[in-house]
């Protein structure tokens, strides 16, 4: 029935490529968007073939001989759009469609091709689309004043972000210029149920976007295991471990940071070598050089004979399509459920294999959370993404676009287009004229004759290529050996001369420090020492800490794990016995010292615990928090009159982030626009996007602090 809907180039596009069926997602999409011009949200599991689902019927039901882009694919990453750019040139090719990819290190020649005759698919980044606004709005105008369709690949992966803010902010002013709809369809392998109503809102209008989804699961084998690292070095036997259980397979292994990545694949290699077994190891993440990264990804891709072990941060958490992988090992728990079904979904991708996740903990806390979060992976749970309602520091960034995009406007047509933009539906005008002030005072906007343009100060933010962005980035430092480019790394004391390094799996002896031109120059050397890569975790859900708490304090029986690892979690229980929790959702435990100090487990989210912290220093305590274990140590006389400050001192809040934002800015840095806002507004981001200050008042007015004593001290 759905094959039947579509044009006969498509058509004769499915019966080359010898598909015997069409996916459900696949089947659904065009059975609907044939028939319907509402926007969509194809949600279904990673290489589940949505990119197919959403360009099948597209490129049916569109006429490419009008005038202008018809179609703008738009992704969080370049590598994925070099990536998507083979499937949609090759679906296209029956139809004659042209497909450009527009971004940073795509040919000028074809990007000048297409602006001489805009025509058919175009791929391309958010940052891309702001700097084209910036930089050539006649462009923007030329190109895509005639679109039908805008397809977001990885949605979630902008959705409750600033940069899905900004997107948004743009694909709003893309419709402006339009004359008729456009249609918009995200994809997404990790938006939950929860999440539906804020990705209806970012595509569309909730009534006019409907969402497709299929829940079908892949089989998935796990298994669990436990070797504890005393030093901050991995253990061995954990190593060899993994090496055992990869060595013949092709395999990607995640770890929770680039330093972590590092140390892993040299190891890795070393054993191998010690035992005559393969050469392919490689680490991949964001400060490895593109190049090597892209030779990674072909060679993955590409060979069907070798086996191979990539170990990897979140730059192969998306789509990039690297070919079979059989299995995905996870060192230490992910920071997010949406995270870990991201990375199961990279293996068994071929029809009817199983995906084999092994879990690896180093410490009993990353062991329970790993085990919490797979509990909550079987029972369908995903984290609810945060819905950013006063986005005022990315106001700020997108008043400057606009402005330069205009090249001088009137403040009121600015305030119009902004209160046009559904972006900001939710911020008033009075808000909307004080930030446009602020730019005035600090000289980054300037009135001339009735007219807003860029001033002396603004010319050096808006200029800069750092401006198409709104995520911070660090001070990296480029990383050679003779002329060769190995990769980037922040910029840290331990860099240098004479010290080990480790870098693209290899270890480097440093040999000179350009501070000036941020440089470094390396040659290989015979042993290293792990590079202090910067970077935190994630913030942890509190659905997540709370199964945590569930399962120490339940008799549980867990079939997946081993020996090892029911012994952590019997110690975990055997600790937490002396406190008679009725209910682990209302009791939290203080364990009472003979040292005058408590040790509070309040086991919810980072954010609140963010909050927590910050009160109580403030309020003149020393509390030693450790994430981990979501707990904190406080020297206080009594626990009780500690809560009571806590509660009442909430309604200060603002005063209390005033006078830190006085003092230092360190504290909003997370934001890269929000310092250049009036003092009040910093507050506000502050409030919503880094504390969580209201779920601290519902998490202490509903919870019961059970008394008892532990070995926690």
């Amino acid at each position: 029935m759905a094959f039947e809907l579509l044009s006969e180039p498509i058509r004769k596009f499915v019966r080359r490529k010898g598909w015997e069926s069409l996916r459900k997602i696949q089947a659904a999409a065009i059975q609907a968007m044939m028939s319907t011009d509402n926007h969509y949200i194809l949600a279904s599991a990673t290489a589940s073939g949505k990119t197919e689902a959403a360009f099948l019927p597209i490129l049916s039901k569109t006429n490419f001989n009008e005038a202008g882009v018809q179609v703008l694919y738009i992704s969080p990453l370049i590598a994925l759009i070099n990536d998507q750019f083979e499937r949609v040139e090759e679906l296209c090719e029956d139809l004659e469609i042209s497909v450009t990819k527009w971004h940073g290190e795509a040919r000028k020649s074809e990007k000048n091709q297409l602006l001489k005759h805009p025509n058919g698919v175009v791929l391309i980044t958010p940052e891309s689309l702001e700097a084209m606004f910036v930089n050539a709005p006649y462009n923007a105008t030329s190109l895509f004043s005639n679109l039908k369709y805008i397809v977001i690949d990885e949605l979630h992966a902008f959705l409750g972000t600033d940069r899905g803010v900004q997107l948004r902010s743009i694909i709003s002013r893309l419709q402006q210029m339009q004359n008729s709809r456009v249609v918009q369809v995200g994809l997404s392998a990790t938006i939950g149920r929860e999440n539906f109503m804020l990705a209806k809102r970012f595509v569309g209008k909730e009534e006019e976007t409907k969402v497709l989804l299929d829940s079908t699961k892949r089989a998935l084998e796990v298994t669990f295991d436990y070797f504890p690292s005393p030093t901050p070095e991995l253990n061995l036997e954990l190593l060899k471990n993994i090496y055992k259980r990869t060595a013949e397979h092709k395999v990607l292994i995640f770890p929770n940071s680039r330093g972590r990545t590092e140390e892993i694949a040299v190891k890795l290699l070393k054993i191998a070598n010690r035992v005559n077994g393969h050469q392919n190891y490689f680490a991949h993440h964001s400060s490895v050089d593109k190049e090597i990264r892209e030779h990674v990804e072909r060679f993955a891709k590409t060979n069907q004979r070798f086996n191979f072990c990539i170990v990897c941060t979140s730059t192969l958490e998306l789509g990039i399509d690297i070919g079979s992988v059989d299995k995905v090992v996870q060192v230490d728990s992910t920071h997010s459920i949406a995270s870990l079904i991201q990375r199961v979904g990279r293996s068994g991708r071929r029809e009817g294999d199983v995906s084999q996740l092994h879990l690896y903990a180093t410490d009993p806390w990353s062991l329970l959370q790993s085990l919490a979060s797979w509990n909550l992976y079987q029972e369908g749970f995903i984290e609810p993404l945060p819905s950013i309602e006063k986005p005022y520091d990315l106001l700020l960034h997108q008043l400057l676009s606009i402005v330069k995009q205009c090249s001088g406007i009137s403040s009121n047509q600015l305030i119009n287009r902004i209160i046009q933009n559904q972006t900001f539906e939710t911020i008033q005008e009075v808000d909307i004229k004080a930030i446009i002030d602020e730019l005035l005072r600090i000289d980054f906007l300037e009135l001339i004759g009735g007219e807003l343009i860029i001033g002396v100060e603004g010319e050096y933010i808006v200029n800069s290529r750092a401006f198409y962005s709104v995520f911070t980035t660090n001070t990296d430092f480029k990383v050679q050996h003779n002329s060769t480019k190995i990769g980037t790394i922040p910029y840290s004391l331990q860099l240098q001369v004479g010290e080990n390094m480790l870098l693209a799996a290899s270890i480097w002896k440093i040999t000179d420090v350009d501070l000036e031109g941020k440089k470094i120059a390396v040659v290989p050397a015979k042993d290293g020492k792990k590079p202090k890569f910067s970077g935190g975790g994630g913030d942890i859900h509190h659905r997540v800490r709370e199964e945590m708490f569930r399962i120490i304090t339940s008799t549980e029986t867990y079939p997946d794990l081993n020996a090892s690892c029911l012994k952590v979690i019997k110690d975990l229980r055997f600790d937490f016995a002396g406190f008679m929790i009725e209910d682990h959702r209302t009791a939290r435990p203080v364990a009472h010292g003979n040292n005058g100090k408590f040790n509070c487990f309040t086991f919810t989210s980072t954010r609140v615990n963010r909050s927590m912290a910050f009160l109580l220093k403030n309020l003149g305590y020393e509390p030693r928090f450790d994430e981990s274990s979501s707990s904190f140590i406080v020297a206080t006389d009594h626990f009780d009159a500690l809560l009571s400050q806590l509660k009442s001192s909430i309604n200060q809040v603002d005063p209390l982030l005033e006078a830190e934002l006085t003092e230092s800015q360190s504290l909003i840095s997370f934001a890269k626009w929000a310092q250049y806002l009036p003092l009040k507004y910093q507050i506000e981001v502050l409030k919503e996007r880094y504390f969580d200050f209201q779920g601290l008042e519902d998490f202490l007015e509903g919870m019961e602090f059970v008394g008892g004593r532990g070995s926690f001290f």
